[in-house]
């Protein structure tokens, strides 16, 4: 068992306060805004991609700081000399609170269920037995990086994996992330797959990912050039980046090639549209909980340069 502490104070305090506390044998300490969820809930950061992203106040007017300790001897005496230390004069309203031991890691592990994408795919938990053997299974540890596929953006492109691929298509994956859409295009048949990302650390993932599947998928990152064909392209992004690279991904589909978009709000969906109607016709493949799958395909018998074209 261990013992929560919770104590509020201002902004000037609420680090020296934690550092104390942390001094005075805390386990882990967190500070909150105090007035979260009310009217005078304060914001850290301006809206993304403003001209100043940096935090409005050094930290809330006023903190809830929260302190994990084991019980011992005079907790509140320790408490009370970390107030003091942190130069707080008055001891402020003390709550202490039970916390229970649990097996943290089996409680995780407890959140991830196997997905069912549908009849031939499913996404499976490597500490989970496969529910149906004879399926497709994508075999994950779910994390920050390589996410359980069950975001709706995700679970969309992978729905339309399984109901395009026929085996034998070559494949490109852009902004491949850690690989779940890439190692589920291997494994439902894909001749070769092409994971492209802008970030060094995610194609690290998806190749170690890859490997615990038993795939092999080529990596590249997105500074490199990208000039062949494939017959299927999708990319699960967001709705502005997709926008920008409208003439690259158009531009590498094979004739009679298909494209998926996804990381796109309902409400977007018509400004990304709009964005590859010069290149390619796409419509609303299927929504789930408020996003869309975009998809299109080039004529069968167009050519177009590599650097873009028309389908």
């Amino acid at each position: 068992m261990w013992v929560s502490v919770a104590l509020e104070t201002d902004a000037a305090h609420a680090d020296a306060l934690s550092e104390a506390l942390m001094a005075a044998g805390a386990l882990s300490v967190s500070v909150e805004d105090a007035q979260a969820g009310t009217d005078a809930e304060t914001p850290q950061f301006g809206e993304p991609g403003g001209a100043n992203d940096e935090p409005i106040v050094p930290l809330w007017n006023l903190s809830r700081v929260v302190a994990l300790f084991d019980p011992g001897d005079d907790l509140i005496g320790r408490i009370a000399a970390a107030t003091v230390a942190a130069g707080i004069d008055d001891l402020p309203e003390i709550e202490l609170d039970e916390v229970a031991e649990q097996d943290w890691v089996r409680l995780t592990q407890s959140q991830f269920d196997p997905i069912r994408v549908n009849d031939r795919l499913w996404i499976v938990p490597s500490w989970h037995a496969a529910p149906d053997p004879e399926a497709i299974n994508l075999v994950l540890d779910p994390g920050l990086a390589f996410g359980t596929g069950s975001h709706p953006t995700t679970f969309l492109c992978l729905q339309w994996l399984t109901e395009t691929l026929r085996g034998g298509e070559a494949l490109l994956d852009y902004g491949c992330g850690s690989g779940i859409l890439a190692i589920a295009a291997a494994k439902l048949g894909a001749r070769s797959v092409l994971g492209v990302d802008i970030d060094d650390n995610a194609l690290i993932a998806a190749r170690d990912n890859a490997a615990n599947n038993g795939v092999t998928l080529e990596l590249r990152h997105s500074r490199e050039a990208l000039d062949e064909r494939f017959d299927i392209v999708v990319a699960n992004i967001l709705t502005n980046p997709l926008c920008v690279l409208a003439p690259l991904l158009a531009g590498r589909l094979a004739p009679g090639g298909r494209i998926a978009l996804s990381g796109v709000l309902t409400v977007q969906a018509k400004l990304v549209i709009a964005a590859y109607a010069p290149l390619i016709a796409l419509r609303v493949g299927a929504e789930k909980d408020g996003w869309v799958r975009l998809e299109g395909q080039c004529s069968a018998g167009l050519e177009f340069p590599v650097g873009g074209g028309q389908c």
